[in-house]
């Protein structure tokens, strides 16, 4: 028997009907010499530092930093029962060899060497290398399975990351936890996500918005505009000057432009445009589209690939005439699908582009909830507009010179609308309008009039038209996860497995943790930084929030996958900069160390100092460290009378000297009145208080 091992369970069922295997058992799929199983994502992973020893479940800066020397690994504890059956099966009399059949990339070789390590198996390894889900292409592969240990170096790879992400990601978030007595997550991807979101916040705050101006003609129905004038004085003297004078036409181009399709989705392209047309969240993205595949309504959607492989022509071509006959919108369009352009199997790494699945033919698209249906005609939609001719137009552009400045007409003209008719079909359905992108190709047809090189206009009308400069837009979830895909790209090399911050599966949990752990807010579409967010980038070094970590680790990892480089002489390198960071930050000031402390709200003013006094567990204290003003909440004479004493009494006695208090109660009559406490301070260790009764 060959016991094959998937990443997932999904991706088992579609190997095991590629290679005749049929009969189901419990956590595997069992026929015609093959046992098929899986992993479900990642059940084995690097154990938690707690593992390692009773003096590191409580944190501590001594015992700083965290650098095991024996690895130690946990089976997730959701994934024991198929974590139990694989290692069964890899020890089954009858079970000659194991295939690696996760996925076609890095983290891929890692889930299943966690789990071959750890479930001890010794019998020989291949490698199950293929990008497509096409039966073909599965039986080919195993065809040519490869020796696994050919996989050694990627699993190396893989194994530093990891172990990488550990001892930075755990020493940095204890040292700075410790430090600032408050948790504080540090990781390699999270914080200089949120430097992005400091750094766009920062630029918003400090923006001066400046007035600016420009002078505008009208020459038979084009507008022409100057350039940016600062002082209105300037605009309106040029102005006059062109009222009286000609503009002449100096110069006239005409371009045909070609805006080429967009490409399918991967899952973060999915996630910005689901943002940006719907509002959804990148996680709400994810989780649908996760819906959906487990629905086979959708293809895998964790993938980076934009791109099908190349035995999928079909596939796609069966997918675009189905969609245009469930697609509303699509109904009566005429187009002729290229989908050559849509296949490149190099350009697949671990899955390919996410699109709609057979299943659809036979799903009633309205009976599904309101939310899937929208994602699933998203993915629908962007595979017609990947396959549509491209968009054709001619930009007319026309220089004007009058009074000695030049003057700018702009024009577009349609020639062919390709894909941005299925795009323009398929926003009109939605019933709210998304949000504008700033690109030219979606600036309004304007059409400019025939003008000819030498044409003159004697005494043009003119205006003046007042503008302001604009802030950046702080960062949604479309644009923030843009920018972490774009993060240290420059500095990250070609060919490196991994590009930007996180992966496309991982990005979306990252800005939950950010929001979760209280460094980021939503406010609508935006994503906005918290003070205590604005606070941790500050108190961090460069190293740590820069994506420029994430680049050169990638670099390395990508040479030790190659086998280039040194693992050990990396994970040296990563135990050093462990080291170096404790050594940096021994202690704080105590200023600096109450950084991250709740903001305090200010009951009143210290009577005898008048400093801000708070509402402690237990008291009402003066923040002032030199004076001894204290109201306790369990002084006597306020128990006594049974009146508890909240912060709006205090707050009354420290504004006015006095709090009216509707029942007093009367120990001598055992009756409740109405009076007044007054504070009674005399300047000594306890406060005083006594009570005054209403005139009569």
């Amino acid at each position: 028997m060959i016991l094959v091992i998937a990443e997932k369970p999904s991706v088992a069922q579609t190997i095991a009907a590629a290679l005749g295997v049929k009969e189901k058992k419990d956590g595997y799929i069992e026929g015609n010499g093959y046992l098929v199983s899986w992993c479900v994502g990642h059940l084995v992973q690097l154990s938690e530092a707690a593992a390692y020893g009773e003096q590191y479940r409580k944190w501590s800066y001594n015992s700083l930093p965290i650098l095991p020397q024996e690895w130690k690994y946990t089976v997730a504890a959701d994934k024991r029962a198929q974590f139990a059956t694989l290692k069964d099966l890899m020890h089954r009399e009858d079970v000659s060899e194991v295939v690696n059949a996760c996925d076609a990339g890095r983290e891929g070789e890692l889930i299943f060497r966690f789990v071959y390590e750890v479930a001890g198996c010794k019998k020989p390894m291949r490698r199950l290398w293929i990008s497509s889900m096409e039966t073909g292409a599965i039986r080919s592969g195993f065809d040519n399975l490869k020796d696994g240990q050919d996989y050694d170096p990627l699993y190396s790879s893989a194994l530093c990351r990891a172990k990488a992400d550990w001892i930075i990601g755990i020493n940095a978030t204890r040292l700075f936890s410790i430090l600032y007595n408050h948790t504080l997550n540090v990781g390699r991807v999270q914080t200089p996500t949120l430097k992005m979101l400091v750094d766009r916040d920062a630029a918003i705050s400090t923006f001066k918005k400046e007035k600016y101006y420009h002078v505008r003609l009208d020459l038979s129905g084009a507008d022409a505009v100057s350039k940016r004038f600062p002082a209105t004085d300037e605009a309106q003297a040029l102005k006059k000057s062109c009222e009286t004078s000609q503009a002449v036409c100096t110069s006239l181009v005409k371009e045909k432009k070609t805006a080429a399709p967009p490409k399918l989705f991967d899952l973060t392209s999915l996630q910005r445009e689901a943002n940006r047309i719907y509002g959804y969240t990148a996680k709400q993205t994810l989780d649908l589209a996760q819906a959906l595949y487990e629905k086979k309504l959708l293809t895998y959607p964790r993938t980076d690939s934009a791109y099908l492989t190349d035995d999928m022509g079909e596939t796609a071509s069966g997918m675009v005439t189905l969609l245009s006959e469930k697609l509303p919108f699509l109904s009566g369009m005429d187009f002729s699908p290229e989908i050559g352009k849509l296949l490149n199997s190099k350009k697949v790494s671990d899955h390919h582009a996410i699109i709609p699945t057979r299943e659809l033919a036979k799903t009633d698209l309205s009976a599904l909830p309101e939310s899937e249906r929208n994602i699933l005609t998203l993915a629908g939609t962007r595979l017609c507009m990947a396959a549509a001719a491209p968009h054709t137009f001619e930009a007319v552009t026309a220089v004007f010179s009058c009074a000695g400045e030049e003057f700018t007409a702009k024009g577009k003209t349609v020639l062919s609308a390709g894909w941005k008719e299925i795009e323009r079909r398929f926003m009109a359905t939605l019933k709210k309008k998304a949000d504008p992108e700033d690109n030219e190709d979606n600036a309004p047809d304007l059409n400019v009039p025939p003008f000819t090189e030498g044409q003159t206009f004697e005494h043009p009308a003119a205006k003046v038209t007042e503008h302001d400069t604009t802030p950046p837009k702080p960062h949604n979830e479309a644009s923030l996860l843009s920018a972490m895909e774009r993060a240290g790209n420059e500095e990250t090399d070609p060919d490196a497995e991994r590009r930007g911050l996180g992966t496309p599966a991982t990005r979306a949990a990252v800005i939950e943790k950010l929001v979760n752990g209280g460094f980021v807010t939503r406010k609508g579409k935006q994503l906005l930084p918290t003070k205590d967010g604005i606070n941790l980038v500050c108190v961090l070094p460069e190293t740590l929030t820069s994506p420029k970590l994430t680049a050169e680790w990638e670099n390395r990892l990508t040479q030790i996958a190659k086998g280039q480089a040194d693992p050990e002489r990396f994970m040296q390198e990563i135990e050093e900069m462990a080291r170096e960071l404790v050594k940096t930050y021994p202690f704080l000031s105590d200023d600096k160390a109450q950084l991250f402390a709740p903001e305090r709200e200010e009951t009143g003013k210290c009577p005898r100092c008048g400093s801000p006094v708070y509402e402690g567990k237990k008291n009402y204290y003066c923040s002032n460290k030199e004076c001894s003003f204290t109201m306790w909440k369990n002084d006597r004479f306020f128990a006594e009378r049974k009146v508890t004493f909240s912060p709006k009494i205090a707050a009354a006695l420290l504004k006015n000297g006095k709090a009216d208090v509707k029942k007093l109660y009367s120990p001598k009559t055992g009756k409740t009145y109405a009076g007044s406490i007054v504070l009674a301070d005399t300047g000594g260790k306890y406060v005083n208080y006594r009570v005054e009764l209403p005139k009569k």
